[in-house]
């Protein structure tokens, strides 16, 4: 065999192993913006709030808009194939070399490997933002892990992951819980005025997220940026519930991981797929994204926080919207986000 014929044949192998590797996970590669040269890892897990519709959502605008590298991981079936909810979340490699953690899981367990990279991120202070259910993100982790499970008792970590970087667990008992009616009132957030000025409200509101609101009481030291309120219905204007008093929807804190570096972390309790069509939510998000980063002064108050791309979310259910999508499916800029197949 010729030199050249060899060299064909190794490229081929490269470009098959590179096509292999990236069908676990989708990229959107920024070109310019203040973003540019900084990775962003999505991982998207949730059984009922759309993560994989919302996560997706974010990455390209922050990638086209603002010229980030943004990696997506999704919980996925043995075969490839998305599974809200999954513990299967294969791709967990790009978190090495990742400068922000963007998440969106509930319930999840994944194996001691995949939990052992996740703790490095976290030791070495990386900022995390954390959406809706993230607050509970993990449950049914044994061994090793175990504390970082949402119901995790013992002092040295009670409340697991969610409290003790977030600021927040799900514990209805103590007031972490659902705020109303869920799947029938939808939730108003309104800017703590104290707050007008944290540069992660620069120009937001007018905020109406579809998903039900949460009560939170998050850790102490938290700042609490937006608080919520119950509506009668779910259609944008209607009326407050008098008797629902506002509560904590989203908030910053600063981290520390087993004697780790210091890092920043995001939450809020809302952001699922039908959320984000409200331009305020999603430009709380997106600030909320170079806020981790330490990018205060790239925040501007008419920042361009378009969709890229279509966008038509599926309304928030237990019962997945689609079964047979893979993230290849996702790819570029002008696929649309996991619309159903025709058949």
């Amino acid at each position: 065999m010729t030199a050249r014929l060899i060299l064909t044949a190794v490229a081929a192998a490269f470009l098959l192993i590179s096509s292999t590797m990236a069908a676990d996970h989708v990229v959107y590669e920024g070109e310019t913006g203040p973003g540019k040269g900084k990775h962003i890892l999505f991982i998207a897990s949730d059984h009922e709030y759309r993560g994989e519709e919302t996560c997706p959502a974010i990455a390209r605008i922050l990638a086209k808009r603002y010229g980030f590298k943004c990696t997506v991981l999704f919980g996925q079936t043995p075969d490839g194939l998305i599974k809200p909810g999954s513990s299967l979340i294969p791709g967990i490699e790009a978190i090495d070399d990742a400068d922000m953690l963007f998440l969106f899981l509930r319930f999840v367990h994944p194996e001691d490997a995949w939990m052992e990279k996740f703790e490095a991120y976290l030791k070495r202070g990386g900022p995390v933002l954390g959406l809706r259910t993230t607050t509970h993100a993990f449950n049914g982790l044994k061994g090793t892990y175990e504390y970082h499970n949402y119901n995790y008792g013992a002092d040295d970590f009670v409340g697991g992951f969610g409290r003790q970087v977030l600021g927040e667990t799900w514990n209805p008992s103590l007031g972490a819980g659902h705020y109303g009616r869920n799947h029938a009132f939808a939730t108003a957030m309104h800017v703590v005025p104290e707050q007008n000025e944290h540069p992660i409200m620069r120009g937001v509101k007018d905020m109406h997220a579809m998903a039900g609101a949460y009560s939170a009481r998050p850790m102490p030291g938290s700042t609490i940026l937006a608080t919520n309120r119950v509506l009668e219905s779910m259609e944008v204007g209607a009326k407050p519930i008098e008797d629902k008093l506002p509560q904590p929807a989203a908030w910053v804190r600063s981290y520390t991981f087993k004697g780790g570096k210091e890092g920043r972390a995001f939450c809020s309790t809302q952001g699922a797929s039908e959320d984000i069509l409200s331009e305020g939510v999603r430009r709380m998000i997106i600030n909320a994204t170079l806020w981790c980063m330490g990018m205060d002064d790239e925040i501007s108050a008419d920042g361009d926080v378009s969709f890229v791309g279509p966008y038509n979310p599926t309304t928030y259910s237990f019962k997945p919207s689609i079964t047979d999508a893979k993230p290849s499916d996702i790819e570029g800029w002008d696929s649309p986000i996991l619309k159903a197949k025709q058949r």
